[in-house]
Order: C-alpha cells, then structure tokens, then sequence
C-alpha cells in the first residue's frame, strides 16, 4: 500500500464497478483520478475496480490497456510506477453487452467473488460511464440481476447531462428512483471536484468580515463566466443536440450560482448544504417568453482567428455540425433572484466556445462608495485556469498628493499550496467511497435547474431563426451580450491576464510591473464593422489596443493613411504630446480592443518612463 501523506483519512473500502469501463472517461479522467488517491496514499487495502463494457478484454488484457493510457493520461509532475502497480493489481474486468441479462448477472458474480470476504463487500459503487441513453435498461437490469439488494451500502453514480429538457429530467429521474432510493443516487458534476468551487463554500462559512457585505444592499452584481478559446472540435455530434445551455449553464454556472449566493448553511452536513442549494434555485425568478427574449443573449461562432494567429473554422464548418445549425454556442443570461437577501440585484451567467480567452471568473461587484470616485471594488473568484481569488480596490498613490488608483490583492493556489494538479475527479470518487453525498446533485436541484433554463429554450425555439453566425471565433462574443449590460449601465469584468496583454508588440517585452497594472487598468471595448472609434481633431483621450480585427485610419481628404491589426495600438501620441487626433479610425470588420484611459495611461507612462519611449518609437515607425 502506497504511504499516506495527506491530511485526509484515507477513504472506506468498496468495490467500485464501472459500467463503460473501456471508454474514454474511464481512461482520461476516471482512472488518473484513481491513481492520483492512490499516490496520495488515500485508497484502502480493502479496494477493487471492475470494470465492465462491450469490448471483448479479460482481466489481463483490462490491465495492460489501463497500463499504456496511465502513462499518457496521468496529471502528476512524474509518474510513480508503484501506486499504480498497487492499484491495476486491483483492476478486474467482465465483458457484456448493455442490454444483456446475463451480463449483469456474471458481473454480479464477479463483484462476489472479488469484495465477497473482505471489508469492501459492504460498499458498492456502480459508475454509470456510459450514455444517459441507456440509463434506463442498465438500471432495470441491475435490479434484476440483485444489484439494488448487495449488503451493506450501495450507490449509483451517474454522469451528466441529466436530461436534454425539463420532461426528460423528470422522466430520467422517476426512472433512477424507481430502482434506487434518493439517498443511493450520486449524480456527478465534475466542476464540483475542482479546489476553487469547493473554496467558495470555504469562504462563504470561513471569511466573516464579508459576512455583513454579501447582499444587495452592498453588491451592485454578480457576473459568473465560463469561457473557451476551443470549438467543438470532435464534439460536434454530440454538441450539436446539446448547444452551450445545457453543456455548461444548466449544471456548471447553476453549481457555482447555488454557492455563491445560498443562504449560510448551519452545518456542513450534506442534507444542510443541499437543501440550501435547492432553496436558492428555486429563488431564481422564472422568465416569461418576452423576459426570455429581452434578457437572453444566444450566439454562434463563424469563422475567425485563434489566439494563437491561426486560422479558426465557423461552427457550421466543423465537423458532424449541421451546415445550416442554429444551434448556439455562446449565451448570456440576465436572472433576478427572488429572495431577501438578493433582491433587485441582477446576476450575470455567460458561456461560450471560440472566444478571445480561456477562463472561469465570478466576479462580484460591490456598489461604489458614496462621494467617491473611482473604479468599483470587485471580488474575483478565478475558478480556472488560473485558481484563486483576487480582490481589486482603490488605494493612494504614493506622492505628497491624494489620488486614487486600481489595486489588486490576490490569493493564488499555485503560490500558497503545494499540491499536484488532479482530474478533478478525485475528491468526487473519494466522497463516494466515504458515502459523502455534499458535491452531488439531489433531484430536487437538477429539477430546478432545468426549470430555470427551460423558458428560455422554448422562447429561443419559438422565435424566429437566428442569425448565426454572429460572432467571428475568437473574438469576444456576440456585441449583443455588451449591449444586454450597458442597458443596464454595466459591462462585462473581463479578467485580463498577461498572456493577453503579451500577444500585442508592445506588451510582449513588458516587465511584471508594468503589465499587473495594465491588466486591472485596461477595459474591453467590441465594436461591429463599420464603427467609428475615434474622429480626426477630436480630444478623447483614449489609447487602443486591437485585439481582433482590422481597422483603418483615415486622413482628412478621405484617404487612406494604413491599416491597423490585432497586436497594434492608436492614439498613443495624441495623449504624449497632448493634441487633437490626427486621423479618423474606422473598424473595418468585427473587432475587439483594449482600452486605456488618458488618466490611466499618463499614470503609467509617469511610472514606467520607458513605456513613453516605446511608444514613441512604435508609433515613429508607423509613421
């Protein structure tokens, strides 16, 4: 048995059986996650894996194939051969077909003969690692084959999505309970295995100096963001009867939505927690088909760039996508939770594939400060891929003279805690074993949450098609998600971090320093082709960066003074040298920029004098 060296106890025995055990689920996360507990020393002595699926393997064959996808899938800094030689002496297999009686019969047999004896026998974990299609068939045929009546405790753990609507929930629901009881059914959602989601009930219960400030009378809003710089690559079967809805805002930002706003819960207890979670959801006012339609923003990616300079296909281009879609791969939702603590305060969900960043952000917004100005305090929750949590406030510059200037204080995993990146399956499949239902969703939550999102399906699916694409891949979403904010006198808290800053000329050789104060200082800007951003002789004091597209810059006869594309920035010299705009700056196609204020950038140059002199020497050579 490999050495213990974490805090945690080390998990009760059990027998896990994973149904689809050949798939890419077992291999990608399920079995690193595994391997992780072991070289944590957290698995039992008492523990066994038997995986069943249609592949013609034995348990030979199970293990030598378990052996070579380890070495390419694992998350360690190294791999470690003994734990994993510890854990596939455990690893047993029994082929069959999902609809096959017999096969759940001789996997019966197995389980026996496997954990019959020893402590695991009293803990059975079926992995549902297959489609939800067959959920149904493959629960009616355990409970024939004696699986609902094994000794001791058992559970069924079920992999999204629950559901594809409202109906089918329900439906799927009904059909799991009539075989298993509430308390046996351990409904998966692998953003509740990450670290930073899990931190969101530590500082909920943990921090109480935010206790006085967590309700609408001191948070202006609260925006929750799931963004992806990827298409859907290989996806595009199964993401194309899906859409982003039901892939990350009917689960995942509904999780993260539950924590950050629930009432305090008064224990930790798993039925405590949960029944706060529920209680929330079901807080959340339910749209009509106009709110739906005012209030929800739905878009679809079209060709474009990458981030990394590389040419990016449109939705409709990828493959197994219908080439005439409406299917949407991005959306923004402006909900109202109806409840005490909550009232009138807005709260923000996006998601979207092919955009400018890959990231996860909850980004609380406090209400400014009577009679001062300045940027509002924000609260970040950075869920991934950087983890941590960041305040941004004001504080004095340094100087005989009061101004205020964006600062940031940040607490960061990777800096405080020494910890190998996991799956995040781990604590899930550790929670199980202990019979731990907290990070799991009850049916009284999945119901919810499907209630929530389905009038906006419906308002979605009676309106007139859509007109996808609407937003170029890798750009910052549809211009309509700006606008659904700046209704209401808000726009989006992009989380900007160096590597973006890093993509443009002048940035890429820029110190540390100089590029944390440009990251809380700089604000996203998305304009349509043909959008005037600044007019020659004009005084707005702005500098720009581009991000995405291409614009031009026109003089005044008309002409054509040059082009200007993602990495470049203008107005640079008419902030140093404090004059009129010298040219007119026209988008010429879709484009998304950076922008610096004039007070903001005169600060900076004042701090870091050879950012002056760069740009003084970028705009002479374009010139």
């Amino acid at each position: 048995m490999p050495e213990q060296r974490s805090r945690a106890t080390v998990a009760a025995p059990g027998v896990l059986v994973i149904l689809g055990a050949s798939g890419d689920l077992t291999k990608r996360l399920l079995m690193p996650a595994l391997y992780n507990l072991a070289c944590d020393g957290l698995l039992p002595p008492e523990f066994t894996v038997i995986g069943m699926a249609r592949r013609p393997l034995d348990t030979p064959a199970f293990r030598e194939q378990q052996r070579q996808d380890i070495q390419r899938f694992h998350t360690r800094r190294e791999f470690d051969a003994g734990p994993w030689e510890w854990l596939e002496s455990r690893l047993h297999y029994t082929a069959g077909e999902f609809g096959d009686p017999d096969a759940y019969r001789r996997l019966r047999e197995t389980v026996l003969e496997v954990g019959g004896g020893t402590a695991s026998a009293g803990n059975t974990l079926l992995y549902l690692a297959i489609s939800p299609e067959f959920f149904e068939t493959v629960n009616g045929l355990l409970d024939a084959a004696g699986f609902t009546q094994l000794p001791g405790s058992r559970k069924i753990i079920v992999e999204k999505p629950f559901g594809k609507d409202l109906d089918s929930a329900v439906a799927l629901n009904r059909s799991l309970l009539a075989h298993w009881r509430e308390d046996e059914i351990y409904r998966i959602d692998h953003y509740l295995g990450k670290e930073t989601v899990q931190n969101l009930l530590a500082f909920r219960m943990a921090n109480g100096m935010f206790a006085p400030l967590w309700n609408a009378n001191h948070i202006d809003h609260i925006q929750i963001s799931a963004t992806e710089t990827v298409g859907v690559e290989t996806r595009g079967e199964y993401y194309d009867k899906t859409g982003v809805v039901r892939d990350m805002i009917q689960n995942h930002l509904m999780q993260m939505l539950a924590y950050v706003c629930m009432e305090p819960p008064a224990s930790l207890e798993p039925t405590v927690v949960r029944d706060e979670k529920s209680r929330l959801l079901h807080a959340v006012r339910l749209l009509g088909r106009e709110q739906a339609v005012r209030d929800c923003v739905r878009g679809q990616y079209g060709p474009g760039t990458n981030a990394d300079g590389t040419t990016a296909v449109g939705y409709r281009q990828e493959p197994n996508v219908d080439p005439h879609s409406n299917n949407a791969t991005y959306a923004a939702l402006k909900l109202h939770l109806d409840n005490d603590r909550w009232a009138g305060m807005p709260v923000y969900l996006r998601s979207g594939k092919s955009l400018w960043k890959r990231g996860t952000e909850i980004v609380v917004q406090f209400k400014p400060q009577p009679g001062v100005d300045g940027e509002p305090n924000l609260l970040i929750f950075h869920i991934q891929p950087f983890q941590g949590v960041e305040i941004r406030m004001q504080a004095k510059r340094p100087g005989p003279t009061f101004h205020l200037q964006r600062a940031g204080m940040r607490f960061d995993y990777a800096e405080t805690f020494e910890a190998t990146r996991g799956t995040g399956y781990e604590v899930l499949l550790y929670s199980a074993l202990n019979g731990d239902p907290t990070l799991f969703s009850r049916t009284d939550f999945v119901e919810a949450s499907w209630q929530i999102v389905q009038p906006i399906l419906d308002a979605w699916k009676e309106s007139r098609a859509a007109d996808f694409p609407n937003y170029p891949a890798g750009t910052w979403g549809p211009l309509a998600a700006h606008a659904l904010l700046a209704r209401d006198g808000r726009r989006w808290n992009e989380c900007i971090q160096r590597d973006v800053l890093m993509r443009s000329e002048f940035f890429a050789k820029a110190p540390s320093v100089l590029l944390n104060n440009l990251a809380l200082a700089c604000q996203p800007l998305a304009v349509d082709a043909g959008t005037t951003i600044v007019e020659q002789g004009e005084r707005k004091s702005d500098l720009y960066v581009v991000c995405r597209g291409e614009l031009e810059a026109i003089g005044a006869t008309g002409d054509r003074l040059g082009l200007l594309r993602a990495g470049e920035c203008f107005g640079e010299m008419a902030l140093l040298d404090d004059r009129p705009r010298n040219a007119t700056v026209r988008a010429m196609s879709p484009c998304d920029l950076l922008v610096l204020t004039a007070t903001d950038f005169r600060r900076i140059v004042e701090d870091f004098p050879e950012a002056e002199a760069e740009f003084r020497r970028i705009a002479a050579r374009r010139r």
